[in-house]
């Protein structure tokens, strides 16, 4: 048999990566006379099926492969448990894409056909990554292949959770979130596209609420969102900012509501930027959000679930 001219990895590699596979050499051992402290144990943080591998998974995959098959050889119970993650909207969005490209919406498809697309997205994608990975040569134990929608890991996520509220560690508050107005749910920040866009400063009086305090009738709070205002539950101003420390504590009247707002400091605000007051909206601001935690603000939404902010 002639020597070929160059090195061909694809045959040689795709040739060994399915004789290792077919021969077991990644099942997980569970070998029960060894002391606990030699087992290893790697969960994949399964990839979104939204799509394909990226150079950021071949990364972080090849140190957990490294791991395993070093704790492999040196003959410990070892097991890299692979998977992939459903992404609920994200892969909705996904498959609704597809759809618009055909002139098709969600709706006109009906739920169940719906389901059966995002399925069919489901095997493609998630079929592409797992090749993927046998492309790059890594070895988790596929006979345990688990997907976030799988009826086992369905019952033990509620059983986990239920547990977690049964011990207090899980509770219903509010808290700001990513809102999709159009898919009426929240969204992760992965999910979300910051753009930048040219605004506009508006300066709004804030009249002191028991009248002047020596030569102010009030705050002027310097503002990009005067939108918001409604929502507004307290102005901030920096503690070592010598023109306001001695209002701390005092209250304002807001604009429009006749309702009284306190004076409150925080290290968040910037003294140059603006007149040195913010107004602190909780409801509508993730950095109000957190000055709202810190000073037990509550929180005021002005927006209903179909409004773009």
């Amino acid at each position: 048999m002639e020597l070929a001219k160059s090195f061909e990895p694809a045959e040689i590699e795709r040739r060994w990566y399915e004789h290792w596979e077919s021969s077991g050499y990644f099942a997980a051992g569970l070998d029960r006379s060894k002391p606990a402290d030699q087992s290893f144990c790697i969960l994949l943080p399964p990839p979104n099926v939204t799509g394909t591998l990226h150079m950021g998974h071949g990364f972080n995959q090849t140190l957990m492969d490294a791991l395993t098959r070093y704790h492999r050889m040196r003959g410990w119970n070892t097991l890299w448990q692979p998977g992939t993650d459903h992404a609920g909207i994200a892969t909705q969005i996904v498959v609704e894409r597809q759809l618009d490209a055909q002139g098709i919406s969600r709706h006109e498809l009906g739920r169940e056909k719906f389901l059966d697309k995002v399925w069919e997205w489901k095997e493609y994608s998630g079929g592409t990554i797992t090749q993927q990975m046998r492309r790059m040569g890594t070895s988790p134990d596929w006979s345990r292949e688990r997907f976030t929608m799988d009826a086992g890991l369905n019952k033990i996520v509620t059983e986990t959770f239920v547990r977690l509220y049964n011990e207090g560690l899980i509770y219903r508050g509010k808290r700001l979130v990513n809102w999709d107005p159009k898919l009426h749910t929240a969204v992760s920040d992965l999910e979300v596209v910051q753009e930048e866009e040219d605004g506009f400063m508006w300066h709004i009086h804030y009249p002191f609420s028991d009248g002047p305090i020596g030569e102010l009738t009030g705050l002027t709070v310097a503002t990009t969102r005067p939108e918001t205002m409604l929502g507004d539950v307290a102005v901030m101003v920096h503690p070592e900012d010598e023109r306001y420390a001695h209002l701390i504590g005092k209250t304002v009247r807001l604009p429009l509501c006749d309702r009284d707002i306190p004076i409150i400091a925080d290290d968040y605000v910037d003294r140059e930027f603006g007149t040195g007051v913010v107004k602190v909206t909780p409801a509508h601001d993730f950095n109000d959000y957190a000055v709202g935690q810190r000073h037990g603000l509550p929180m005021i939404n002005v927006l209903t679930s179909d409004q773009h902010s």
